[in-house]
């Protein structure tokens, strides 16, 4: 494979699925998630989670947009960015999560990048007019909705979310044997019971802000 076609296998645009933005909605105030699931071979449970995010019965919201989805097949893993208007992207996010945990197994997840979960990681961005103690406020409420709707869904906590110690990821990283660990029943989640095989465990966080040269709304 050359390097061409594996760029293009890595990565898929989701640019002719984006929600167009009137001019008179560009006040919004906007933040970002960087989902991260352990997912990247089959290509339509990638697509359907990031359709889950865009809306509901088939009906796109107009606050939302999915930028991109890239994919590595060796690490077995996507992240797809979605953007939205702060209010609303905590409902995104978690129709996609809900859309992951249905379609991926961590039993039988195989790559070489270290995972803990279905949903591996959802930070959350600020990007227009939002701060990171708003974003950690969504983190957190999306959080305690992931362990509402979903049985068997364990979630750590780590910067913004993570009150009062707002502890890096690094730090939990360490502390959740990150790297070595696919022993799950030991792991110890700051929200929910304890982690299952099947949806493993899911990072809640919110950051610092991006650059708006790299993460534009469209």
């Amino acid at each position: 494979m050359n390097g061409r076609d594996r760029n293009e296998d890595l990565f898929f645009s989701y640019s002719r699925k984006k929600i167009s933005m009137s001019s008179s909605r560009l006040g919004l105030r906007l933040a970002a998630c960087l989902l991260n699931i352990s997912e990247a071979r089959t290509k339509h449970i990638v697509e359907n989670i990031a359709n889950a995010a865009l809306g509901r019965n088939g009906q796109k919201h107009p606050e939302v947009s999915v930028l991109n989805i890239f994919s590595d097949q060796d690490y077995n893993r996507s992240v797809i960015t979605i953007v939205a208007s702060v209010d609303e992207l905590g409902n995104s996010v978690l129709a996609a999560c809900l859309e992951a945990f249905q379609s991926i197994d961590m039993q039988v997840q195989e790559g070489i990048h270290p995972c803990l979960g279905a949903v591996d990681l959802i930070p959350i961005y600020p990007l227009t007019d939002v701060g990171v103690e708003e974003c950690g406020a969504v983190a957190r409420s999306l959080a305690e909705n992931l362990v509402l709707h979903i049985p068997g869904c364990s979630v750590f906590l780590f910067g913004e979310a993570d009150l009062p110690e707002k502890r890096p990821l690094v730090q939990r990283r360490k502390q959740l044997g990150w790297f070595t660990r696919r022993d799950f029943s030991a792991l110890e989640p700051d929200l929910g019971a304890a982690p299952t095989r099947r949806c493993g465990l899911t990072g809640s966080v919110s950051v610092f802000k991006l650059d708006n040269r790299i993460l534009r709304y469209p």
